[in-house]
């Protein structure tokens, strides 16, 4: 038997030198035969291809790179390109028959080709863009739009050495998206600098097995020396502890080495789209100054016509999902500078809610995975009373068990939820029913600042 496997190893490694020998023959005859050819044949020949085969080809060696960048070639693409679409490109059309007048020499055809590709994509999601869903306040076609989309992490160490990663793991929700990344090849925790997210549009070409060429627009930085201080310990399980570098960001480590297992974002659905496209490598999309609608009639104008909509998920399933509406805050009830909106009393039991499955965060790592219990991500999205995002979070949070029962009606074991950021903050109490087997919400309240309140209403509460 073991002569055998001898002899079969042999074999295979006889024909893997003979595949490699015949493959780098036929790569030097292509050479060869490309090398005397005339460049106006080569230049016609590569004229019938389309985009896509162009960067696929310029792959293949330097010769074939130089073909496939020749500038007419990207000319042409560009010209077909209008002649497909004139009615949408004017003033592309323009711009490029302008420049071929003057410039019949410029070297940017090819980034000019992208760009307009590009700029047809943005016309058609700006469209998408005003129509609001008036249940959440958000763009309807937002998911359809995000898919379209893709995010990378650039991770730099203390040499100023830059790694970017491919996104591992990606999970929308009705109002949010969960983003994972596998830090199996990252370097050590201690010696990372800052990690950037990047939201990334790629063109649709036809080239399998080749990267499209895309816009990157910075989103986020982390700078690892400031957050290491103020972290939070989130929770562990046998194998990793979990951090909180920012309330939308959590990083996991192997618990033995100290290394990075894995990072999540959780991004809420608001902006999201213009802040994953409309800014630039190095700098991030700004958000335009909206101003809500002055009314000095109604003495509490910026009190009441709160809609709520709040639902708690892991990184792979969503646990609960509620709206609430005309919410209110009485003038009396405003104290410790924020005003209170009470979604679900614990003396109203037609408002508790039950939560489909266990509190659990699960998390994989290539063939490894586990779960975090007692913890999961909450998505909130608070509307104005003209159904606009007043304000939005999408951050993980911890159930602790509560040893002094919150409300009297229950005398089964209770647990609280409680988020804090500088506008607002969230309490959610809870009971566990031994019988059914599953949590049940009996307390919701929201908190939002006085300060908020006054900034967009131009009060002064």
């Amino acid at each position: 038997m073991l002569e055998s496997g001898k002899t079969s190893a042999s074999m295979l490694a006889l024909k893997a030198t003979k595949s490699q020998r015949a493959d780098k023959h036929s790569r030097a005859s292509l050479q060869n035969f490309t090398e005397r050819l005339p460049y106006e044949i080569q230049n016609k020949i590569l004229s019938y291809l389309d985009a896509g085969a162009l960067l696929c080809i310029s792959q293949v060696s330097k010769i074939f790179n130089q073909l496939a960048n020749d500038e007419a070639l990207w000319r042409n693409l560009c010209k077909r390109l209008f002649k497909k679409k004139p009615m949408h490109m004017v003033g592309e059309m323009l711009e490029i028959t302008t420049l071929e007048g003057h410039d019949q020499h410029s070297r940017d055809w090819k980034l000019r080709y992208f760009k307009t590709l590009d700029a047809g994509i943005r016309r058609k999601w700006k469209t998408h863009i005003g129509v609001v869903n008036r249940h959440t306040g958000l763009p309807s076609r937002t998911l359809q739009m995000l898919r379209n989309l893709t995010w990378e992490l650039t991770v730099v160490d203390k040499s100023k050495n830059e790694t970017t990663y491919d996104l591992s793991q990606l999970q929308f929700f009705e109002s949010s998206a969960v983003l994972c990344w596998n830090g199996s090849l990252w370097p050590d925790f201690h010696q990372i600098s800052t990690i950037q997210l990047h939201g990334v549009r790629r063109v649709a070409l036809n080239c399998p097995g080749l990267k499209a060429p895309g816009w990157r627009s910075l989103m986020d930085v982390v700078d690892m020396e400031s957050v290491t201080k103020s972290m939070q310990d989130y929770g562990w399980d046998e194998m990793v502890e979990l951090k909180l570098l920012k309330p939308d960001i959590v990083m996991g480590l192997w618990k033995e080495r100290r290394s990075v297992a894995f990072v999540i974002f959780t991004l809420h659905f608001y902006r999201l789209l213009e802040r994953s496209t409309q800014g630039s490598s190095l700098r991030p999309y700004v958000e335009p100054m909206v101003k809500a609608p002055f009314d000095d009639i109604d003495p509490d104008y910026g009190l009441h016509g709160y809609q709520l909509n709040i639902a708690l998920h892991s990184t792979e399933c969503e646990l609960m999902s509620a709206s609430f509406s005309k919410l209110f805050c009485p003038r009396d009830q405003i104290c410790n500078g924020h005003i209170r909106l009470t979604a679900i009393n614990d003396t109203c039991f037609s408002q508790h809610t039950p939560l489909s499955g266990s509190v659990t965060l699960p998390w994989k790592c290539e063939e490894l995975q586990g779960k975090v219990k007692d913890r999961c991500i909450m998505t909130l999205t608070l509307l104005d009373e003209f159904i606009k995002p007043f304000w939005c979070v999408s951050s993980p949070v911890a159930m602790m068990h509560l040893e002094m029962p919150c409300s009297l009606f229950y005398s089964a074991e209770q647990f609280l939820i409680q988020y804090r950021d500088s506008e607002g903050q969230v309490l959610m109490k809870f009971v566990w029913a031994e019988q059914q087997k599953q949590f049940f919400l009996i307390n919701l309240v929201v908190y939002v600042t006085i300060c908020k309140v006054n900034k967009y209403f131009r009060k002064e509460y």
